[in-house]
């Protein structure tokens, strides 16, 4: 992986040529749909259309089987009916159902959590969003600004109308109809052929927080950076949320992890992984694998491509069990991207900085760290002192 990492950043000069090309070529360019890719690209579009990617947003009339929430059993959270959803939101962490009024969907205020089988409210609590003020009345607050640009492929702010619902093959490689017409390298964009910077903003464009530069847009406050297409430079259209260090915002924890969802982007562009060349295609495979996270290798496995025993990447050493766990009781995304990004209620996915969160921190920043998150009853001075008696551990790695 290594080296076909260091080819890609090689060659991306070069290659970043074809994303340029079919950027000029997007001006009089249409969007087609995913359904215009099956023919030529069989197997990708075979395995996409079972992710998660491509399921975000369902019509519950056409996929009844869609719908995961309890409806039988009476809820006082819930005042609608299957036969009032128009779209779900979501089937992973949890279930939204949105319902639509004009020319514009809403959300009910009662979600599913996926996890634990209950309903909880749907509210968004003061001071969690920048856009909280534009729009105080969750009932009039339409998913078309907030949601469906990252929802969706090719939303229009105008017609408010969608080439398709969910991440489609367009999302990520542009407009298509030059391509369907006439297959070539130099019409289509493919982000392993961007620059390193502008291969992610791909990703980056909906798995981060930020809001547009250019802000309101005709009046309207949105929550996704409009225009973007990919070969873009997202900057130009999107500003990450930052953090402020010593200070726990809406989206970060004092030391500058995240600790909101969707916030993938932020933490990783901080990474040394990211510094490296490393992208997220490089450990995830959008159209569609067996593991968790789409992952191209379980996670046990996938980590150890870069980072086995005696390699320039690390660990040191000739074992894995850098930790004193042993292999196969934790991985290493256990420790080095925790589950401390806040989905729902008591679910969390995990950070994308890949650095340890030392106990320490959890005294110093009010923030979760992986040792006594899975050692629920120690003390965060004992889950020091442990890291500090192993002879292989930096006391400046792990002290205060």
């Amino acid at each position: 992986m290594i080296r076909s990492m260091w080819c890609v950043a090689v060659l991306a000069g070069l290659a970043f040529s074809a994303g340029t090309e079919a950027q000029q070529a997007r001006a009089a360019d249409g969007f087609v749909g995913s359904a215009a890719c099956k023919d030529c690209h069989r197997s990708q579009y075979d395995r996409w259309q079972k992710t998660l990617m491509a399921n975000v947003v369902v019509d519950p009339k056409a996929h009844p089987e869609a719908i995961v929430g309890d409806f039988k059993k009476p809820n006082e959270l819930v005042t609608f009916k299957p036969r009032d959803v128009a779209l779900t939101y979501g089937s992973k962490w949890k279930q939204r159902y949105f319902y639509k009024r004009g020319d514009d969907y809403y959300v009910y205020p009662a979600q599913w959590d996926v996890t634990h089988k209950v309903w909880r409210p749907y509210v968004v609590a003061p001071n969690t969003e920048w856009w909280l003020e534009h729009y105080p009345d969750s009932a009039q607050r339409p998913t078309g600004p907030l949601c469906d640009g990252c929802h969706s492929t090719n939303y229009d702010v105008k017609t408010k109308q969608v080439t398709e619902w969910n991440v489609g093959c367009e999302k990520c490689h542009g407009a298509g109809e030059a391509h369907v017409r006439n297959p070539q390298l130099t019409n289509i964009v493919n982000p392993a052929r961007l620059d390193h910077t502008r291969g992610v903003d791909t990703c980056i464009q909906c798995h981060s927080q930020g809001r547009p530069r250019q802000t309101p847009l005709n009046g309207v406050y949105y929550d996704w950076p409009v225009g973007y297409q990919p070969g873009d430079k997202l900057s130009d259209f999107w500003q990450l949320e930052e953090h402020k260090l010593g200070e726990e915002t809406f989206t970060h924890f004092p030391d500058g992890t995240a600790h909101k969802n969707r916030m993938q982007g932020n933490d990783f562009v901080q990474s040394q992984m990211y510094k490296k060349g490393v992208t997220c295609w490089s450990c995830h495979d959008v159209h569609g694998t067996p593991n968790n996270a789409l992952l191209i290798k379980p996670a046990e496995s996938l980590c150890q491509t870069c980072h086995g025993p005696n390699t320039p990447a690390g660990p040191s050493g000739s074992t894995l069990e850098h930790t004193h766990h042993s292999v196969g009781n934790v991985q290493c995304v256990d420790c080095h991207m925790p589950k401390i990004q806040r989905t729902i209620a008591d679910v969390n996915v995990r950070s994308h900085t890949f650095n340890f969160i030392p106990p320490s921190h959890t005294d110093m920043y009010k923030m979760p760290n992986p040792c006594t998150t899975c050692h629920t009853n120690m003390k965060t001075a004992d889950a020091e002192a442990t890291l500090m008696s192993w002879p292989n551990v930096s006391a400046w790695r792990v002290g205060r």
